[in-house]
């Protein structure tokens, strides 16, 4: 049977039981199993798991791996073995991270079916059995009392003081009262008062509820579903591929000029061949996976010593580009637990009357545990002497209010509190400040205006009133009538003191704050003008709802505060921000949560989230705070700047170093350099570099967030390789026409320059500010300084034959080491005529 068109909160309850061919007392055993027999199980329980195959190829889908992969087989051809086994050995480690990153969204399904494992109470041939929730049907009658797991989307037949807990599917942080009553087709799903979800659970009451949705036709299940698709891909992933298509296609077109010039220049073609191969390799950047696990694990140790643990290694890069940040207001800004501000007479003044009163209210209800009944009994002592319950009249829909009759002082008082308009309505007198009584009709529209402007600030107000009822021991709903209004209760869930202060921090970095919240507009402005985003703009759920995707695309960049929206509509939000060209940050905690964590740039919880939150994101805060947070932004930018530059420096020096090869093949009667000359030369390059991750990185360089720019990229890796290449020619000048060396002496003299000039112009390039501004690392120092010295003594050593150099003069060494003091400050020169047009980075 076919899942039933989303009305059934529309249609009364009859209707609903006519459609599905069912009753008030369920199904026959009979027409359940051949309800299941032609569905299926749950669908929730029956999916398949992404096999390990299909994600290690995903993996392998990226240029620069399958670059690196190509480069180890042609090291194994030219019998380099060693350098095959250390690319391999590289590869193997970054697509093993990258499974185990994926695997992540299959772990969130995993913990999202286990909270929902239990057994339900059906009716089945008019009696009451237990039985898996994945045998449910559609028709299938529930039965719901305090404590139950809500097995599937249901619409209540019959309650009786229904209450639910729905936070983690809707964010809504009280008990959601129930009812039977049909309601307007286009009703949100956090006020579908007269349905319960899959994924919920009872506060209190009782319920007889019909089946209209199971498995993945569920709005659980439609997260679920969400979740199981590839998150689409961050901004980080999203740049490393554009840079890897880059690489191949430089690589591609300068493997294919050398091969057809040494084929026209009658070179033996397979020599010509195995060369081009050779430049093809040395212009990848071999050790970048192993530079990136580099930078990413110490940018991973830093954030958790701030309490911040990552998951996912590349977020970290995504943490220092995001410059969207989507989080619920409740316990981010605020502290997360509601307080009494004050109880007050109707004049306005502080009154223990009614705070007393209050609190015994609190204490003797029995309806359902509740945040603004804790806040009363935890705001002063109780004191319950002489004081007596004889009766209650619970919280239930259509009152909206609360009475207890309690005998204290030789008096009998029906106490009742509920929300302003609903007390408002029982009350004919207001008692004075004195205690006199008299008519409340003159001070109505004053109580009624100091109720609005509590609420627009974004407190949750409740009214109290009593009566007395002498000789009662019983009370009725009848009773609440002629009551005597005696003040009103202010609550609210405080801004923690520092958001104020870390909102404008955050917008000082270039990240804009997005409140998303289910609460209304008021209560979210108020909160998004305390943090200091004055005159903030706010869209409502229902307003996104009735938008095209392009409008959502507009709205959703403009907008300050996002209230009233539903879970779905949160994914929906991300998406737009992302189309609008932002790098999306969503902090969430809850199961409603999970999609938009799975789909955005970085996805954040913190550690006391549900488990399906925490396996959707990336990174988790161990403290709900968004001074961690702000840390941590400040060590992804740290993470991608020196990511960046070592980006910058191997792709222009290796560009440059083959450049000068290519070109001088042309003209000189050997190759310039051997194939694993070629190899080595590149990987000493890269060892050098791999102390790049703990480098320093000035200030002006985390102010801002930091994205992918390939065209930059490109241009710096032509004008830099360009002026490597320059120098080169001018060694290849002097080491042929004024030195007149042989091909082992000439590979030898340019393989110490090109090492030397390499790890020197490091230091050059490695910041935009001048050199005696920006000091680097002692690990960088040290292995620049490593790496120089094993060139310079290469040739001198029992290597040197094997990899056919030839011990090179003093005079030579001085030559070579004067050619790379002039390369440096040609390029110190450079730089300042190129950073000022373009950030580094940015």
């Amino acid at each position: 049977m076919s899942a039933p068109a989303a009305t059934h909160w529309s249609e009364d309850a009859a209707g609903v039981c006519a459609r599905l061919a069912t009753s008030h007392d369920g199904l026959s055993s009979a027409e359940a199993a051949r309800r299941l027999a032609s569905s299926g199980a749950d669908a929730l329980r029956g999916r398949r798991r992404l096999g390990w195959l299909r994600i290690l190829l995903r993996q392998l889908a990226s240029p620069i791996l399958a670059l690196l992969l190509f480069a180890s087989a042609l090291s194994f051809g030219f019998g380099e073995q060693t350098d095959a086994i250390i690319i391999l050995g590289i590869l193997a480690a970054s697509v093993g991270v990258g499974t185990w990153q994926e695997s992540g969204a299959e772990r969130a399904v995993e913990a999202l079916l286990a909270t929902v494992r239990s057994k339900c109470r059906v009716l089945r041939d008019g009696r009451e059995v237990e039985l898996p929730p994945e045998e449910l049907v559609l028709g299938d009658v529930v039965i719901l009392d305090a404590g139950s797991l809500v097995p599937a989307d249901c619409r209540l037949l019959e309650e009786h003081d229904l209450f639910c807990v729905e936070g983690s599917l809707t964010g809504e942080s009280f008990p959601v009262e129930k009812s039977c009553e049909s309601l307007p087709n286009d009703t949100a799903l956090a006020r579908r008062a007269n349905c319960v979800f899959l994924g919920t659970h009872v506060a209190s009451g009782s319920a007889r509820a019909l089946v209209v949705a199971v498995g993945q036709s569920t709005e659980f299940g439609a997260i679920s579903a969400r979740l199981q698709r590839a998150a689409p891909e961050p901004e980080f992933e999203r740049g490393l591929f554009r840079f890897g298509l880059l690489l191949v296609e430089a690589t591609l077109a300068l493997a294919l000029i050398i091969l057809a010039a040494n084929i026209a220049f009658q070179r033996p073609v397979l020599e010509s061949l195995l060369f081009s191969l050779a430049l093809a390799i040395g212009l990848a950047p071999q050790l970048l996976p192993a530079i990136l696990a580099l930078c990413l694990a110490r940018g991973a140790r830093e954030m958790a010593r701030h309490r911040v643990i990552v998951k996912r290694l590349s977020a970290i890069e995504n943490l220092g580009s995001m410059d969207v940040l989507c989080s619920d207001k409740t316990g981010t800004l605020t502290e997360g637990v509601v307080r009494l501000e004050g109880a007050y007479d109707g004049a306005g003044a502080v009154s223990a009357r009614v705070l007393q009163l209050a609190q015994l209210n609190a204490h003797f209800s029995t309806s359902f545990v509740n945040p603004l009944d804790t806040a009363l009994e935890g705001a002063a002592p109780l004191a319950l002497e002489g004081v007596e319950k004889l009766d209650e009249v619970p919280w239930d829909f259509a009152r909206k209010r609360e009475s207890v009759l309690i005998r204290m002082a030789g008096r009998t008082l029906l106490v009742t509190k509920g929300p302003v308009p609903k007390v408002l309505e029982v009350c004919s007198q207001f008692e004075t400040p004195s205690g006199a009584h008299e008519s409340l009709e003159p001070r109505r529209a004053e109580i009624e205006a100091a109720f609005q402007a509590q609420s627009e600030r974004g407190a949750r107000v409740l009214a109290l009133a009593a009566r007395e009822l002498p000789e009662r021991t019983r009370a009725e709903r009848s009773d609440e009538s002629e009551l005597v209004f005696l003040g009103i209760l202010i609550f609210a869930d405080r801004l923690k003191s520092d958001s104020a202060e870390v909102v404008a921090s955050l917008a000082k970095l270039g990240v804009r704050l997005k409140i998303v919240t289910g609460d209304n507009r008021w209560v979210a402005s108020h909160v998004a003008r305390a943090v200091g985003i004055d005159e903030p703009s706010v869209i409502t759920g229902a307003e996104l709802s009735s938008l095209s995707a392009e409008a959502v695309v507009r709205r959703a960049a403009e907008a300050d505060v996002f209230a009233e929206v539903e879970p779905n509509q949160k994914e929906r939000i991300i998406f737009a921000l992302k189309r609008a060209g932002h790098v999306v940050g969503f902090l969430g905690d809850g199961i409603n949560d999970a999609a938009a964590l799975h789909v955005a740039d970085v996805g954040i919880s913190v550690d006391s989230a549900t488990d399906v939150a925490k396996e959707a994101s990336e990174i988790v805060l161990l403290e709900r705070e968004l001074r961690a947070l702000r840390d941590g932004i400040h060590q992804g930018r740290r993470t991608f700047q020196n990511t960046q530059k070592y980006i910058f420096m191997a792709t222009s020096a290796n560009f440059g170093n083959m450049l000068s090869v290519a070109v001088a093949s042309l003209f000189i009667p050997f190759l310039p350099m051997l194939p694993k000359q070629i190899l080595l030369l590149n990987f000493l390059g890269d060892v050098a570099q791999l102390t790049i991750a703990g480098d320093r990185v000035e200030p002006e360089l985390l102010a801002a967030p930091r994205r992918w720019d390939v065209r930059f990229i490109r241009r710096f890796m032509l004008i830099f390789g360009a002026q490597s290449s320059v120098f080169d020619l001018c060694t290849f000048a002097l080491l042929l026409l004024a030195l007149h060396a042989d091909p082992p002496l000439f590979r030898t003299g340019w393989f110490v320059e090109s090492v030397l000039s390499e790890v020197s112009v490091v230091f050059a390039l490695r910041s935009a500010l001048p050199i005696q501004r920006s000091r680097p690392s002692r690990g960088l120092v040290a292995s620049s300084v490593c790496v120089g010295a094993l060139a310079l003594v290469l040739p001198y050593s029992p290597l040197a034959a094997p990899l056919g150099f030839a011990p090179l003069p003093a005079y030579v060494v001085g030559l070579m080491l004067g050619l790379v003091a002039v390369y440096f400050a040609t390029a110190e020169w450079l730089k300042r005529v190129m950073y000022p047009r373009h950030t580094l980075g940015r």
